[in-house]
Parts: C-alpha cells; structure tokens; sequence
C-alpha cells in the first residue's frame, strides 16, 4: 500500500514539476531577451544574453513613458481596490452578521451583480460620467472599478463574517466594545485572509483591463498600462527587446504580488471549508 501511494505521489510531483517548468518557459524566454539585441533576437529566436543589459528596460521606462503609465496603473488600481474591499467589508459584515428586514433582499441584490456585464452598460455608465464631468479622470474610472469588484466581494466576506461564532460578539459587548471597535477590532482581523484574497481578485483584472480605461480617458497622459502598451506597441514594433521589456513591466507587479501573498490566498480559499 505504502509503495503505491509513494509511486502515485512520485506521478504526481512529476507532472506538477513538468507543468511548472511549461508554465515558466515563455517567461522565461521574454526575461531573456530583453538583455539581448534586437537582431540576435531576430537571428536566435530563443536563446540566452551574452551579458547582462539593461538598456531596453531604461527606453521603455523613459521614452516609451512606461513610468506615467505604471504610475496611472498603480494609483487608478490600488485606490479602486481600496473603496471596493472597504464598502464590501461593511456591507458583508451587516449581511453576515444581522438578519433584518431586507437583508435577504440585498443580498440577493448583490449577488445579482456578478451576473450582470458590466461592459454591457458602457453607453449609460458613460453618459453618466459624462454628466457628472468624470469622463477622462482618473475618479471616474475609480468608481467605475470599485463598483465592478463590490458584488463579488460582499458575497465571499458576509459568508466568511457569518461563520464567525456568535460568542466572540457577545464576549466583546460584555466587555464594553460598541459596534465599531466590534467590526474592526474583533471581527476584522478574524477575516483577514478574505480580505486578502478578495483584494488579489480585484487587482488582477483590474490591472490588465484595457476596455474601461480605453472608453473613459482620452489624455495620454492619464492612461494606464495596457491602454499605453498599444502606442508602445506602434511605436517600437520593430525593437523586440524593447516590447520584451514592456511586457516584464506589466508582468512583474502582479507575479510579485502572487509570491508574497499565496499563503493569504490559500488560507482565505480554504478557510470556509475548514470550517
């Protein structure tokens, strides 16, 4: 018995090894040639840099305008995550925790809204922003994403906030806690893996949307990474360790990202079957 679950381990150590090693090829080769020049990249396809070159990293930051893109990225995305998992926090937490009159409703309501496309609705999303002078700013987009990841959100917190035991509640109340110090003293910290993983599932899309950004700014100056990446792309289709260059530019947050939060990821995907 002991030998055939060791040999199925081994299968399965191999496969998972083999689909790594798939998986960070193309990264690879993009990380290689940006230090190569652009016509060994056209004579030598895949292959290693003769020396270390960070030339093509320099003109995509500087000429290409890579740095205010990033920037835009940067701001537009973490302030847009930031509203988006602070509304849902409250929100799942009132759903979670209390059953009024209504509550059923808004939940339902809220779960409605994973349902619905939001891309469908860009001629009214549009002609209200436009109304409200928020076309081609970067709070427009802001609210446009924050509303987009808040559906998703209160329907992974209030379940996470409703397995909290009940006793935690009362214990803090007997000791003189009101309902603020409760929500973010005690039953925050509680759902911090949630937190995390609901905040990493917004960032990701958030970050690599082209639609929203495209639609709703029209200064260069304002736009965000893959919006950018299309003039980049005009601009220097000819200078392959450039465009490789750009591409580790976009990557390379959320791979950092994923590094230095899969344990908060794991905990909070497996938290409610724990429980």
């Amino acid at each position: 018995m002991k030998s055939r679950l060791s040999f199925s381990s081994l299968g399965s150590n191999a496969v998972l090894i083999l689909y790594t090693l798939v998986v960070l090829a193309p990264l690879f080769i993009v990380l290689a040639n940006t230090m190569r020049p652009t016509r060994d990249i056209y004579r030598e396809p895949v292959g290693l840099p003769t020396s270390i070159n960070f030339e093509s990293y320099e003109t995509a930051w500087g000429e290409a305008n890579f740095s205010q893109y990033f920037l835009n990225s940067l701001v537009i995305t973490t302030a847009s995550v930031t509203l988006a998992t602070v509304v849902s926090a409250l929100a799942g937490y009132i759903l979670g925790r209390y059953d009024f009159w209504g509550s059923r409703f808004m939940t339902a309501f809220f779960v409605a809204g994973l349902t619905l496309p939001f891309r469908l609705a860009i001629v009214p999303l549009f002609l209200l922003l436009n109304d409200l002078g928020l076309v081609d700013t970067r709070i427009g987009l802001i609210l446009v994403y924050a509303a987009t990841g808040v559906p998703f959100s209160v329907f992974i917190l209030s379940a996470f906030f409703r397995q909290l035991p009940i006793e935690l509640s009362e214990a803090a109340r007997i000791d003189g806690a009101n309902e603020f110090v409760l929500f973010s003293r005690v039953m925050l910290p509680l759902v911090r893996p949630a937190l995390a993983t609901v905040a990493i599932f917004q960032f990701v899309p958030l970050w690599n949307d082209f639609f929203f950004p495209l639609i709703l700014l029209r200064s260069t100056d304002k736009w965000t990474l893959p919006v950018g990446m299309t003039r980049f792309f005009g601009e220097f289709q000819t200078d392959w360790s450039t465009l490789f260059a750009g591409m580790v530019i976009i990557t390379l947050p959320l791979i950092l990202l994923f590094l230095s939060a899969t344990e908060q990821i794991i905990s909070g995907l497996t938290e409610g079957v724990r429980k």
